[in-house]
């Protein structure tokens, strides 16, 4: 019984996976298709699945991802929880540097943004709410990377490293020297890594064990201001987080 539940649970997983910000709204066949699997069985998980309230259907017969769904993800306690507290303080962030203001964690081997506020002429970036992206090339990639347990540093040093500019580190050897750079100084800088016109600022948030749960970050134009000057207010706005969080230690 416990074999069969769980194949349940795998196979309506995989139908809520198939969704994508590209595809934010798909048909019973291309939910079958794209989560590989019989249109009979399809029909009656997603049957399931929108009774509860995870899945909603239009008008046109199309699915989307549902309010009920949404309504549990923000009990994570990395999600919406985090957000709700740092946001006082990326706030002030932004309207001190009116640029892109990003708050994100870690999972596995990617980062996940939890909250971004725009500046209103801020230069545009790839990152969105709940998105996505590989740790390496961004500023709060790097702080959470650096901080991460030896094992999953060892794990992205021995994958290809992917490039996006010609400025993208995808040397193990000096990712490696940059990712003690950033233990040493306490902040990262990512220079034209992402994409050749921005630059990324960013530093860690501490939880209540004094470990690193958390990164926010400032990008800016690249050539606009000297990376250097946004170090105290992004650290600022680290430690005020760390604080609400019940850090026992404020570290640099």
């Amino acid at each position: 019984m416990g074999a069969q539940t769980g194949s349940v649970i795998v196979r309506a997983l995989r139908l809520l996976g198939a969704f994508s910000p590209e595809q934010p709204e798909l048909t019973l066949t291309e939910l079958a298709r794209r989560a590989g699997l019989p249109l009979t069985t399809a029909h009656r998980l997603v049957s399931d699945l929108a009774s509860w309230g995870a899945l909603e259907r239009d008008g046109d017969g199309r699915y989307r991802i549902g309010l009920r769904l949404w309504e549990t993800a923000s009990l994570a306690p990395r999600g919406l929880g985090l957000r709700e507290l740092a946001l006082p303080f990326l706030e002030d962030l932004s309207q001190v540097t009116q640029e892109n203001v990003q708050l994100a964690v870690r999972d596995a081997l990617d980062v996940v943004y939890v909250e971004r506020i725009a500046g209103r002429t801020a230069i545009p970036v790839l990152t969105r709410v709940g998105g996505r992206f590989p740790m390496p090339p961004t500023g709060v990639g790097l702080v959470l990377l650096a901080h991460a347990p030896a094992e999953v540093q060892e794990e992205v040093l021995a994958a290809p490293l992917a490039r996006f500019t010609d400025r993208t580190i995808v040397s193990p050897r000096l990712l490696r020297q940059l990712l003690a750079e950033v233990r040493r100084t306490g902040v990262a800088i990512s220079d034209r890594q992402v994409t050749i016109d921005a630059v990324s600022v960013a530093a860690p948030v501490y939880g209540p064990a004094g470990t690193v749960v958390a990164a926010i970050s400032v990008v800016v134009h690249a050539g606009d201001v000297p990376p250097t000057t946004l170090v105290p207010v992004v650290r600022a706005a680290a430690r005020g987080i760390s604080r609400t969080l019940g850090t026992p230690t404020l570290r640099r």
